[in-house]
């Protein structure tokens, strides 16, 4: 039977297995093989605390996406839902902070950690001119692969995350024997604002689940598959984690400082040798792999979101005729990824970013709350958080906690984005006027 066309032209392709398996592959990226030893460097063994209330904190949100998937199918996830929910101006404004903010250049630092892990064995990749080479290849060849269907990207994503759980199970199940119970304990409680800062990483680094709903207009029967798939990739996720940080606490112990770079692979080569090391740095780079393909899948769906609405350029709404994806926003979402790849700019942005996925979050769930006051057909039969709004205000309280974290200059460049898109959105409004008047007025 062939899969079904939505009004946007594209096909609904993606069962729930795919949605939980790019759920894991969006949270799962580079992060994972360095953060244990973050986190245990800022609070040592009480550090699996942090991570118990990080996840507390980032299900809140998940729940919240988990009901307005269920209300709006359309593609754009954040973008769409805000959009929906406060109008174009305020969609305008999330569909800039996620795609560019959060995803160019998250997925610009994520290739050049990829190439970073290549460069231990690959001495050559230090060179820059390979380098650039090496992006263009990697990302040239997702490029194509996620033209050719919506399909085979998400079959391609699937192999790739089970790719890079295994060496992560590796590590669970074999490193327990070697954990000793004294590097499992802590003298004192850690001061609040360490744990605060701590939470801040830990909520970045488990943050993305809202890619896969970047592919909304592509997903089978929404209303059953957005909850479950978020729910089984998340809870996946939130126990990888959790047992990732025990097992090298555990093994390393106080010794995590001297192998910060690479905990994982410190942690691989006392159980197996060196092989284990080089087996792990691998996975660190097939992480990084995955995390960019399941990145160019998701995040154009914005800009074609956005290119439909009026907000973007419209060539970055055209639908390949033949495959039925969105290959203009696709081709120039990764050569934007490109650019900021090889222009190192993107180190100096990196804590936009963070600020960036805080404020996606935030409207994301002020438009869950103000979407429930409205009728809409069908939705006695949507995913409803239980608990009335307690849940949506305690996420809004833990987003508010989490950016009083930030700076003052963190702060101060999350304003100038926002403000430099808010004149971008009325610039193009007033061009977009002006073109309709012209093309309305009456010639003589």
């Amino acid at each position: 039977m062939p899969a079904t066309k939505t009004d946007e032209g594209l096909k609904r392709v993606i069962g729930m297995p795919g949605v939980a398996l790019t759920t894991v592959n969006s949270i799962i990226g580079a992060g994972i093989f360095a953060l244990p030893a973050i986190v245990s460097m800022q609070l040592g063994a009480f550090g699996i605390f942090a991570y118990i209330f990080g996840c507390l904190l980032m299900a809140t949100i998940m729940l919240c996406y988990m009901e307005i998937g269920t209300r709006i199918t359309s593609s754009g996830g954040s973008y769409a839902y805000v959009d929906a929910a406060f109008g174009n101006f305020v969609g305008f404004i999330i569909n800039w902070l996620y795609f560019f903010g959060f995803g160019v250049i998250g997925s610009a630092a994520v290739i050049n950690i990829f190439a970073d892990s290549l460069s231990v064995l690959f001495p050559v990749l230090t060179n820059s001119l390979v380098r650039a080479l090496l992006f263009f290849v990697v990302l040239g060849s997702i490029v194509i692969l996620n033209i050719y269907g919506t399909k085979q990207s998400v079959q391609f994503l699937k192999v790739i995350t089970i790719i890079k759980l295994v060496p992560l199970f590796a590590i669970i199940i074999f490193g327990f024997s070697h954990i000793k119970q004294s590097n499992l304990q802590w003298q004192n409680l850690p001061p609040l604002k360490t744990f605060a800062d701590t939470v801040l990483v830990l909520i970045f680094a488990i943050s993305g689940f809202e890619g896969s709903l970047s592919v909304s207009g592509e997903i089978k029967n929404s209303r059953r598959t957005v909850p479950l798939g978020i729910l089984l990739g998340s809870v996946l996720v939130f126990i990888i984690y959790m047992l990732i940080q025990t097992v090298t606490q555990g093994v390393l112990g106080s010794q995590i400082s001297a192998v910060k770079d690479a905990p994982l692979a410190a942690v691989a080569e006392q159980i197996v040798g060196p092989v284990g090391a080089t087996f792990l740095l691998l996975a660190a780079a097939i992480s990084c792999f995955g995390l960019n393909s399941g990145d160019i899948l998701a995040t154009p769906r914005l800009l074609f979101a956005g290119a439909n609405d009026g907000l973007f350029p419209k060539f970055l709404g055209k639908v390949h005729t033949k495959y039925a994806t969105p290959y203009m926003a696709i081709i120039t979402y990764a050569s934007l990824i490109f650019i900021f790849s090889i222009s190192g700019g993107f180190k100096q942005l990196a804590i936009l970013a963070s600020a960036s996925i805080l404020l996606v979050y935030l409207a994301v769930i002020l438009a869950t709350i103000k979407l429930r006051t409205k009728k809409q057909k069908g939705a006695d039969k949507t995913f409803r958080i239980p608990g009335g709004l307690i849940i949506p205000f305690i996420g809004i309280a833990a987003i508010v906690w989490l950016l009083t974290s930030l700076n003052k200059w963190e702060i101060l460049s999350a304003i100038i984005f926002v403000a430099a898109v808010c004149v971008i959105y009325f610039v193009m409004k007033k061009l977009k006027n002006r073109k309709d008047k012209i093309w309305l007025k009456p010639t003589a």
